[in-house]
């Protein structure tokens, strides 16, 4: 028998980058506040900084990161970088986007738990958070 969670998952979802197209943010920020969890929606063109800010103030569990831009490789290693400034290290970092598979073995070197590509069920990303997100 697994224990029950006594709070619920605070996640922050963030758009860094320049990218302005937030619809399936919103969507899977809603999907996963219906869920239960905690949900904190910073809105678009964050910088790393400022994701990492949020994610720190928030106390957060779980990083949600929307890139639809093709920036993936330049905004992660910096997210990250800041994640571990912060001591931040067991935060769950997990990316949604058009992301080539020739990309996803580097973003689990750097720490990216998952990557959930265009067409992935919300509920598939909130089995995944409710089964890895630490409390």
């Amino acid at each position: 028998m697994t224990a029950q969670r006594t709070n619920p998952i605070r996640v922050l979802v963030a758009k860094p980058g320049l990218d302005g197209h937030d619809r399936g943010a919103k969507v899977i920020a809603r999907a996963l506040r219906d869920a239960g969890m905690e949900v904190i929606y910073t809105g678009i063109r964050q910088t790393p900084r400022m994701v990492v800010q949020a994610a720190a103030q928030e106390d957060v569990s779980v990083l949600g990161l929307s890139i639809l831009s093709g920036a993936h490789m330049e905004l992660l290693p910096e997210i990250m970088r800041l994640l571990g400034e912060q001591s931040m290290d067991d935060v769950l970092v997990v990316l949604g986007g058009i992301v080539p598979e020739e990309d996803r073995e580097a973003l689990s070197r750097m720490g990216v738990a998952a990557v959930f590509g265009p067409g992935t069920s919300t509920n598939d990303i909130i089995e995944y958070i409710n089964t890895y997100a630490s409390d």
